[in-house]
């Protein structure tokens, strides 16, 4: 029997029903800015979709001219429950969300298994929504594709590279960063503190990341890393925050969408 990873928060990040979150984000998407690049790598906010869907969706919308070649996704990000040292790949088969299941790449996750800082932890995913609000996004988009599913505890922003070099593929594989930005303070102080951060990563400089800058600043370090070894350009698609979107100005969560490519962009 086949174990499937379900949804911790359908109804509550996003809509439960499919139809309903099909429409969501297909809305999303068809407002999104166009950069008109197809990325190798991106970063992309996890909030609940009012706060930050249109912001993820910036990031994602590129990726419809590269439907056809991306097979697979390399999904990383923060631990928000479970304290926990290295990276954790999941026992399941599929990852499921109201718009279907996705099949597990279990082939990679057992190579990557292999580095000691990569173990399987269940309970790392079981209630972690950093991944999981990514899924529709890359559903809509891609259609059909194979997950490889990593969330980050304690580890460096080298430990996380190394699992990237291990992962990256060629066209068919397709790197997705989870991360939000600044976390409450009033909307003047986060707009400072992530255009700083914006800055930092799209110039490639993750020695520039503190703590308070982002949530997944680990995996963000790591694909950083790995981008500039591998000559990759950064470019900033949308920076707001929740008080742009559905949310007081008084205490706000920073989101900003990436996109990394092979040439720079315009």
């Amino acid at each position: 029997m086949s174990m499937i990873r379900k949804p911790a928060v359908s109804d509550l990040f996003y809509p439960e029903d499919a139809d309903s979150l099909q429409q969501m984000v297909t809305g999303y998407l068809d407002s999104a800015m166009q950069d008109g690049q197809s990325p190798k790598a991106l970063i992309a906010p996890h909030a609940g979709y009012i706060y930050s869907g249109p912001i993820a969706a910036s990031a994602y919308a590129g990726l419809y001219t590269a439907a056809n070649r991306i097979s697979r996704v390399v999904l990383i990000g923060p631990s928000h429950r479970v304290p926990f040292y290295g990276l954790a790949t999941s026992g399941a088969d599929y990852f499921r969300t109201p718009l279907g299941d996705i099949p597990i790449d279990r082939q990679t996750i057992q190579t990557l298994e292999a580095l000691p800082q990569v173990t399987c932890l269940e309970a790392a995913h079981t209630q972690e929504h950093s991944l999981e609000v990514q899924l529709p996004f890359l559903q809509v988009v891609l259609r059909e594709f194979s997950l490889v599913p990593l969330v980050v505890g304690d580890a460096s922003g080298d430990q996380v590279a190394e699992v990237l070099a291990r992962a990256w593929g060629g066209e068919e594989t397709l790197i997705v960063i989870s991360s939000d930005l600044s976390h409450y303070h009033d909307y003047v102080t986060a707009q400072r503190m992530d255009k700083a951060t914006s800055d930092a990563i799209v110039t490639l400089h993750p020695e520039r990341l503190d703590y308070e800058d982002a949530c997944g600043r680990i995996p963000v370090q790591g694909l950083l890393l790995e981008a500039k070894r591998l000559g990759l350009y950064g470019k900033l698609v949308d920076l707001r925050n929740s008080g742009d979107t559905a949310g007081s100005k008084d205490r706000v969560v920073g989101y900003g969408a990436y996109i990394f490519t092979r040439s720079e962009a315009a």
